[in-house]
């Protein structure tokens, strides 16, 4: 027989809802923690939503961060960032760098001569460093993708919404809708906590925990469903601590091996992708646990309707006078 790994037993019987109000509350607070954060501190934008240019640049001699900054201080650029991209696919001579510029005051975006200043200051320092791009996204631009990024998340949960509610109980629909929710909200709060920079990889990740999110709770409500209509006497808890243990070995596995391969990109992935591979790996964690401990929790509390309706039989009676 061959030898499979399991993470999980066969059969469990975890109590799920033994702690029903601390988890819940747990999440409720991340919820609001998020959300003050949000008030307190804001989002680090990107120059995606702030607007600004964005240069690529290549050398073959190894970059020194600072002395890119000390080259660039002198030319009042405002807000700066400059990081190193590291790739497994460069050259053993290839070194990119990513300098962001934000816009300054009453400019669309950085003007050709100055373009031509950043990279004389920078060939000052590195003889040998070359611009690859150039990308500039003025003001206007910015801030027309900052709602329509808003309006891509609220009308991804919208659409979640209704498929649910079709396809489930109108229960299981706001169960779900809000346990996409809290993954989302809570994602954004840490961003904002630890000022990360957001920008559209991120709204992109978002997109993506949402349906991660759904899928991971479709499983588990998808087997309820069918406990529902072949437990008719058990009690909703016990009917919905049953499913969860049922699916349980689905739910670890889906996460860990999801988790393996964010973990691994986000070693060794490079600098462009981390924050999108940082945010999935927040939004596999936090869904597992929303999966597991808020959507059924609401389900529970809403409460499902289980009476089933007698089908109509047709008596003797009801034929007595019909002709033959």
């Amino acid at each position: 027989m061959a030898w499979r790994l399991k993470l999980v037993p066969e059969k469990t019987s975890f109590d799920f809802f033994r702690y029903q109000i601390v988890t819940f509350s747990i999440s409720v607070a991340m919820i609001v923690a998020s959300l003050l954060s949000v008030a307190v501190y804001g989002l680090n934008f990107g120059v995606d939503f702030l607007g600004g240019t964005t240069i690529r640049t290549e050398s073959t001699e190894a970059v020194d961060v600072g002395s890119y900054r000390e080259a660039l201080a002198g030319l009042e650029l405002g807000d700066v960032s400059i990081t190193e991209i590291n790739d497994p696919g460069f050259r053993a001579d290839q070194h990119v760098t990513q300098v962001r510029i934000g816009a300054r005051e009453g400019e669309e975006a950085a003007t050709p001569e100055l373009i031509t200043e950043i990279e004389a200051a920078l060939k000052a320092v590195d003889p040998a460093v070359i611009f690859t791009s150039v990308e500039s996204v003025g003001p206007k631009v910015s801030g027309e993708l900052i709602w329509k990024a808003i309006l891509a998340v609220v009308a991804g949960s919208a659409g979640i919404l209704v498929y649910i509610w079709m396809r489930f109980e109108w229960q299981m629909a706001v169960g779900l809708v809000a346990a996409c929710v809290h993954d989302v909200i809570v994602t954004v709060g840490i961003f904002s906590f630890f000022q990360l920079r957001f920008d559209l990889s991120i709204v992109a990740a978002l997109l993506t925990i949402l349906g991660y999110s759904v899928n991971d709770t479709v499983v588990i409500f998808d087997r309820l469903r069918e406990n529902l209509a072949k437990y008719k006497t058990m009690p909703l808890r016990e009917m919905m601590n049953l499913t969860t243990n049922e699916t349980l070995s689905r739910t670890v596995m889906t996460s860990s091996s999801t988790l393996l391969v964010l973990i691994v990109l986000l070693i060794w992935g490079g600098d462009v992708i981390r924050g999108f591979v940082f945010a999935m790996v927040l939004g596999v964690v936090l869904g597992t646990w929303s999966t597991l401990y808020m959507a059924k929790n609401i389900v529970l509390y809403l409460g499902i309707d289980r009476g089933d309706k007698p089908k109509k039989t047709a008596t003797p009676d009801e034929y007595a006078n019909i002709d033959a």
